[in-house]
């Protein structure tokens, strides 16, 4: 059987293209206005999706104000306010959660996450990240960030106190008999007990095992460290790739330190966010991102290049070619790959710009045809086992992802018509974890 895609929605900001509330027809407020996400949840669903995902900030973005007073991802819902909400008035697609290692407690997200998944009947999941942003600490009553290296450390301990407050109960511990008077059993219950170089845990979880066992664990990180923690923990990898021979490395890197840890390669799903948008022909779904790219905001622009290229560019011809960038103190991926990306396109400075200030990652841009062709290659070809699809603008974007482009997937075989299970770790073809504590009996 030919292997199919998995494909998550990329919902907070609803776009990640900074001029998306800007496009004609786009709804401005989609990020705050429950009625919108709503629309979109049912819309994706009925795409077949396997999740809907949120990431999450803990503080203003710490950019400069005249760049963030044109950003529409100022405000966002507390993810699990949403996602509790959107469980209620779905049935099938999963609800991803960005929360932080390293500004919350591990009781704290291993409760809320145990909660919703048994609000949605065994759909959530939990993007485990690690904050980087200094304006975060701030509002947690920090003065500094906490150190690379430590954070990472902080979130493996972390990951290992939430899911063993998950197996706090066995699956059959809650009797409820109401004959005898005896609700559970408590040689059916498990107290941590966890004292480690960051955490001290008692335990037990006061909520019953999650549906799913565990709810699907997500990561993001491309760091060394995050890379080690995502092949020792995660199940589901939200990667950053720009091209497909960049996703055939990273695949490649994830999915041999899989099996050094001692994992199966399925275990894990690697998914690159992919901006999509779709035309009639290419050329017109080059005009529509254009016509994007040119509601990104000059200044703001200007000053996400110079950030990337570690050079003040403002000086620079905006309509000529971009010259060559002396080496700087930037990082050097970043830097490199918007040097290719204006080669490859043949980009003018004023392109580049913009297209870096709205959305500087990897894109599909064309017809259902070619766009699926190229998920194709990439599924195929171990670049991914499926991508995390970015709209260019809501709804429009989105509804022409779901009614042109999933038809032309499913048409070739490449991705589900039908839901063939109820949670998401049926979606995405997820054993159901044993319980370390208590062996499953029957």
């Amino acid at each position: 059987m030919t292997r199919q895609l998995h494909l998550g929605a990329f919902m907070r900001p609803v776009s990640i293209h900074t001029g998306a509330w800007r496009y004609p027809g786009a709804f401005a407020d989609a990020n705050f206005n429950f009625a919108h996400l709503k629309r979109f949840a049912r819309k994706l669903e009925a795409g077949k999706f396997d999740a809907f995902f949120m990431a999450d900030h803990l503080a203003v973005l710490n950019m400069p104000v005249e760049a963030l007073k044109r950003s529409h991802t100022a405000t966002s819902f507390e993810p699990f306010t949403l996602l509790s909400a959107l469980a209620a008035v779905t049935e099938r697609i999963g609800l991803v959660a960005t929360a932080s290692t390293t500004f919350d407690e591990p009781y704290h997200i291993a409760r809320r996450f145990a909660s919703l998944d048994h609000l949605s009947g065994g759909r959530a999941g939990w993007n485990i990240v690690t904050t980087a942003n200094p304006d975060a600490a701030l509002n947690f009553g920090r003065d500094g960030q906490m150190e690379h290296g430590d954070r990472y450390r902080r979130a493996r301990e972390f990951h290992d106190v939430v899911t063993g407050l998950w197996d706090s109960w066995a699956d059959d511990a809650f009797i409820r008999d109401q004959q005898s008077g005896l609700f559970f059993d408590p040689d059916k219950l498990h107290v941590l007990d966890h004292k480690g170089e960051f955490l001290s845990v008692r335990g037990p979880l006061n909520i019953a095992r999650p549906v799913q066992g565990w709810p699907v664990i997500v990561q993001a990180g491309a760091s060394e460290a995050g890379r080690q923690l995502a092949a020792e923990t995660a199940e589901v990898v939200f990667a950053a790739a720009a091209t497909l021979a960049e996703g055939q490395r990273f695949y490649a890197d994830v999915k041999g330190r899989l099996e050094a840890a001692g994992r199966s390669r399925d275990s894990l799903k690697i998914l690159p966010g992919a901006l999509v948008v779709v035309g009639d022909t290419v050329e017109e779904a080059r005009a529509t991102r254009a016509r994007l790219d040119g509601l990104v905001h000059e200044a703001s622009a200007i000053a996400s290049l110079s950030i990337a290229l570690g050079h003040d560019v403002s000086g620079f011809d905006l309509d000529g070619p971009l010259p060559d960038i002396p080496e700087t103190n930037a990082g050097k991926s970043g830097r490199q790959r918007a040097i290719d990306l204006a080669r490859r396109e043949g980009l003018s400075v004023r392109q580049l710009a913009q297209r870096l200030g709205g959305y500087g990652g990897l894109s599909f841009v064309g017809t259902p045809a070619t766009i699926a062709d190229a998920m194709e290659e990439w599924l195929l070809t171990e670049g991914s086992d499926g991508f995390n699809i970015m709209f260019p603008f809501l709804p429009a974007g989105l509804d022409a992802f779901v009614d042109r482009v999933v038809p032309e997937l499913q048409r070739r075989g490449l991705f589900r018509t039908e839901y063939e299970g109820t949670t998401l770790r049926d979606h995405l073809g997820l054993r159901r974890p044993e319980n370390r504590f208590f062996a499953t009996t029957g």
